[in-house]
C-alpha cells in the first residue's frame, strides 16, 4: 500500500508539469490567471480539509516566508512553461530543487566525501549541458525563470521540513500565497485571457494535483527515509517526459534523455554516498 501511495504522489508532481505545459503551451490561459487559479483553489481545498469549527480563517500553522517562497515558485513555474516542454521544464525544476537544497546543506557545514563530489559535478554538468546555447537547447529565458521555480521550491521544502503538522502548515502558506498572486494578476491584468478548458486545467492542478498531491505526498513520507523521499522524486522529470509525448505530443530529443540520464544518476549516486557516510 505503501508504494502505491508513493506513486501515487509522483504522478500527481508530474501531473503538475502536464497540466501546466497544456495549458500554457496552448495558450489556454495566460500564467498569472494560471498561477491565481492554481494557488487560491489549492488553498479553498486543503481549508476544507483542516477546517474545524470556531477554529481561526487563517491557520496558525505555516508562515509568510513560505507563503512567499510558494507564490514564488508558482509565478516563476507558470511564466517558464510558456515556451519549455514538460519534460525538460520538469528536469531543471528538480534539478535546481536538488541544487539548492545541497548547497544549503554545504553552507550549513556538511562536507560531501569524494563519490558524492564526483555525482553532484556530473549531475551540475549535465545540467549546464542541457541549458547551453544549440539547435535543441530550450529557452534561456524559460530557463532562468524554472530555476528560479526550483529554488524557491527547495526553500519552500527546507523550510517545512519537520513540520507538526505538515497539512495544516500546506494550507496556511497556501492561504498566505493568495495575496501575492493577486498581485501578479493586477501587475499583469492586460495580458490577461482565459478559456473554460484553460481554468478547468488550472484548477485541476491546484486541487487535485497540487493540494491533494501534498497531502498524500505527507503520508508517504511517514514511510520514507530522506534519502528514499530524494530518490524517487528524480522519478518525477521522467513521467512528465512522458506524460508531455503521449498529450501533448512533444518529442524527445537525444540532448534531454542523455541529460535526464545523466543528472539523475549523477544526483541519485551522491544521495546514496552521503546516506552511507551519515550511516558509518
Amino acid at each position: 500500500m505503501h508504494l502505491v501511495i508513493t506513486a501515487i504522489a509522483m504522478l500527481a508532481f508530474a501531473a503538475n508539469s502536464i497540466l501546466a505545459r497544456m495549458a500554457l503551451g496552448q495558450d489556454l490561459i495566460d500564467p498569472a490567471s494560471y498561477t491565481l487559479i492554481r494557488l487560491a483553489s489549492g488553498a479553498l481545498a486543503l481549508s476544507l480539509m483542516v477546517w474545524r469549527p470556531n477554529g481561526p480563517l487563517l491557520p496558525k500553522a505555516g508562515s509568510w516566508i513560505s507563503g512567499l517562497a510558494l507564490i514564488t515558485y508558482a509565478a516563476a513555474f507558470s511564466f517558464a512553461y510558456l515556451a519549455l516542454d514538460t519534460g525538460t521544464g520538469a528536469l531543471i525544476l528538480f534539478a535546481t530543487v536538488q541544487a539548492s537544497m545541497i548547497g544549503w546543506a554545504l553552507y550549513k557545514g556538511d562536507r560531501p566525501v569524494p563519490l558524492e563530489w564526483a555525482g553532484l559535478t556530473i549531475a551540475f554538468a549535465a545540467l549546464v549541458w542541457l541549458v547551453s546555447p544549440g539547435v535543441s537547447a530550450p529557452d534561456p529565458l524559460g530557463a532562468a525563470l524554472m530555476g528560479v521555480a526550483g529554488v524557491a521550491w527547495g526553500i519552500y521544502s527546507l523550510r517545512g521540513r519537520g513540520a507538526s503538522n505538515p497539512l495544516g502548515a500546506t494550507a496556511g502558506n497556501f492561504l498566505r500565497s493568495v495575496p501575492a498572486a493577486l498581485l501578479v494578476f493586477a501587475v499583469f491584468f492586460s495580458g490577461l485571457h482565459a478559456s473554460p478548458w484553460g481554468m478547468v486545467l488550472a484548477a485541476l492542478s491546484g486541487v487535485v494535483t497540487s493540494a491533494m498531491g501534498y497531502a498524500i505526498w505527507y503520508q508517504a513520507l511517514r514511510g520514507l527515509s530522506s534519502t528514499q523521499a530524494a530518490i524517487v522524486q528524480l522519478s518525477v522529470p521522467a513521467l512528465a517526459a512522458i506524460g508531455g509525448v503521449g498529450l501533448s505530443g512533444e518529442s524527445l530529443s537525444l540532448r534531454f534523455v542523455a541529460s535526464c540520464a545523466l543528472i539523475i544518476g549523477g544526483v541519485a549516486v551522491a544521495i546514496l554516498a552521503k546516506q552511507k557516510r551519515v550511516s558509518a
